[in-house]
């Protein structure tokens, strides 16, 4: 039966509940007759009323469809539906009576009052046995059981929601408040999240949706791809403004967490092999640990069974917060943490812990990587970017580290701006080491913009959407190359499978995507209409403010045409010109001479002499930013 209601269409349905009321005039009209005469009129009687039928049955259609009272669902069929059908009924009784009257008919007229309340009855009560039917047809299937994360009033409010859904069941609320642990509320017991392995076992839990519409998106993705790891299918809540603007029911607004739905391609971090056998058992050191992509390098790691995880950091809280995360998931899989506070500037302290927790396998995440910040501060982002890389990286050549992968961006590739400079010239230090060691494999990783890390273009603008606009953007044609951090971390991964010496390492993630479309779907996504020449009544304006200097309308992966393929279709590997190892020893010199003496000029003269395009950075003039607005959307 319940195959047979499903595969109806709402036309379908609602052409049968016509066709029922219709059907109830005959019924109705037969019962009247029979009340008033207490006891069923024969055949005679009713053949003086032959032709009274059949015109009543039209009216009966008519009247329903100009009133709409058919397509009233049976799950809404309430109080004004009800009131609505009082009329209809009302409207053929004195229909009868007028058309009995103009065919020489002496009926009584009570008769025709007496039609109207039986057929209304019959109206509403087949209504109630038709819904009855089709709600026990819903409860033969198995229901779908849910925890609810939240027990907050947004969480409250879907219990109630999903109750009266026949095909869920809402088992029980998680919330991270201690002071509602233990509580029960609407009859379900608030549990904490250590609870959800349990009460996943017992009471046999299919889904977990996230009641948290204010908790920031990155925090959702994280408790998402924890929930997902223990097999669960996650989904969230969005936020009331969203609700309450498109009108869609609550359950039906219910949509899975998914970090890559701006990419404008399927995400490729289940297409790329995980080398985890390259990091079991061994000893693995990852700076800039605390990092969007450092995180999630230590998740990925993590599940490939290291012997020992080093979490090297200069962000206390970063570093307390990953380690509290980690330590609860390497008890089971008996993997070592070590939590490292410090800067990989510091020579001496990279060489101890290197040396004292015996590491075989560095991964170099550490940077400052926000363009307007190291356009304005090129000293600091200098000396962390480039001296930093220097320091780890011949500290792990001298220490007999195995593999030592840096990790790289796009905006290397001919830099336009100091950040990207100062990556280019870690590249350059990397590759000189590539080329003396007889030990080390040295190898790089160059990424395109990463979704949802810190300081990227999504957040931006997600910020801007919030604040009713405008959302800035730069130029209209900027492009940019995508991934999420997934694929980001699983491409650093692969490296250290492939890596055989001085590599760097490309994804190929498809064709660019342009921002002010990304800028138009993150405008609609939530709920809002893109204010423009074609829309001038809309919600959110897109502003464009102008490319700034250092600033690219395409970003480029590869130096040169020089690209070789790898094991894996989706990788690219570049051998790539670099600098003689006389050349790096007297750039170096020259750039620890102008940090040293805190002198930018010094530096942008560095630059120019030993990076490709440098010489366009000295004349430039240092952008200055007045709010985070203002920071180039790209």
């Amino acid at each position: 039966m319940l195959g047979i209601i499903t595969r109806l269409s709402r036309a379908t349905k609602q052409w049968l509940i016509l066709t029922n009321d219709v059907l109830l005039v005959p019924v109705a009209m037969l019962l009247a007759m029979a009340l008033q005469l207490n006891a069923f009129p024969d055949s005679s009687h009713m053949m003086r009323n032959w032709l009274l039928i059949p015109v009543l049955m039209a009216v009966c259609a008519l009247v329903e469809i100009g009133m709409n009272i058919h397509r009233v669902q049976l799950k809404a069929y309430e109080s004004r539906a009800i009131a609505l059908s009082a009329a209809h009924a009302a409207i053929l009784g004195l229909s009868g009576w007028l058309i009995e009257r103009a065919g020489g008919g002496n009926t009584p007229g009570a008769t025709f009052v007496t039609f109207s309340m039986v057929y209304l009855l019959l109206a509403v009560s087949s209504r109630a046995v038709m819904l009855k039917l089709v709600l026990n047809a819903y409860r033969q299937q198995p229901k779908l059981r849910v925890l609810v994360y939240g027990a907050g009033r947004t969480g409250q409010q879907l219990v109630a929601a999903l109750r009266t859904d026949e095909t869920v069941r809402p088992v029980a609320y998680i919330d991270d408040n201690k002071m509602l642990q233990g509580a029960i509320m609407q009859g379900l017991h608030v549990h904490a999240p250590a609870a959800i392995a349990r009460l996943v076992r017992t009471k046999r839990i299919d889904r977990v949706l996230l009641a948290m519409p204010s908790v920031p998106r990155a925090r959702l993705a994280q408790l998402s791809r924890q929930l997902e790891d223990k097999g669960l299918d996650v989904q969230t809540l969005p936020s009331f403004a969203q609700l309450a603007g498109n009108g869609v029911p609550l359950v039906e607004q219910l949509r899975p967490v998914v970090p890559g739905q701006f990419l404008g391609r399927a995400p490729l971090d289940a297409e790329l092999p995980g080398g985890s056998e390259t990091y079991r058992g061994r000893a693995v050191l990852i700076s800039g640990a605390g990092g969007s992509i450092g995180s999630e390098l230590c998740r990925q790691i993590l599940a490939c069974r290291p012997r020992r995880l080093v979490l090297f950091e200069l962000s206390e809280l970063a570093l307390y917060k990953l380690d509290q995360e980690l330590s609860a998931l390497a008890l089971d899989l008996r993997v070592e943490i070590v939590p490292v506070l410090g800067s990989v500037c510091d020579a001496p302290l990279v060489r101890r812990v290197l040396a004292d927790h015996e590491v075989e396998i560095v991964l170099h995440a550490a940077a400052y990587k926000h363009v307007p910040l190291v356009e304005q501060n090129p000293v600091a982002g200098f000396a962390n970017n480039v001296l930093g890389t220097h320091t780890l990286a011949q500290a792990a050549g001298e220490a007999g580290v195995a593999r030592f992968i840096l990790i790289s961006t796009d905006k290397a590739v001919r830099p336009k701006n100091m950040m990207g400079a100062s990556k280019r010239m870690a590249e350059l230090v990397v590759q000189d080491l590539a080329n003396r060691s007889k030990t080390t494999i040295y190898s790089m990783v160059r990424f395109g913009n990463v979704l949802g890390s810190s300081g990227s273009v999504i957040p931006l603008f997600h910020d801007q959407i919030c604040k009713g606009g405008p959302v800035t953007l730069t130029h209209r044609e900027v492009t940019r190359y995508f991934m999420t951090i997934p694929e980001a971390a699983r491409l650093v991964l692969v490296a250290g499978t492939f890596a055989t010496g001085g590599d760097v390492f490309v994804l190929d993630m498809g064709a660019p995507v342009q921002i002010y479309d990304l800028a138009r779907q993150m405008i609609e996504s939530a709920g809002y209409k893109v204010r423009d020449e074609q829309n001038p009544e809309g919600d959110i304006e897109i502003r464009l403010t102008g490319l700034r200097a250092g600033e690219k309308l395409h970003e480029e992966l590869l130096i040169g045409e020089n690209q070789i393929g790898t094991p894996h279709p989706k990788i690219m590997l570049a051998r790539e010109a670099h600098l003689s190892e006389i050349e790096v020893a007297a750039g170096m010199k020259a750039l620890r001479a102008a940090v040293a003496e805190s002198d930018d000029d010094a530096l942008r003269a560095v630059v120019a002499r030993w990076v490709e395009g440098g010489r366009a950075l000295i004349d430039r003039p240092v952008p200055r930013i007045e709010s985070r607005d203002q920071i180039p959307a790209t």
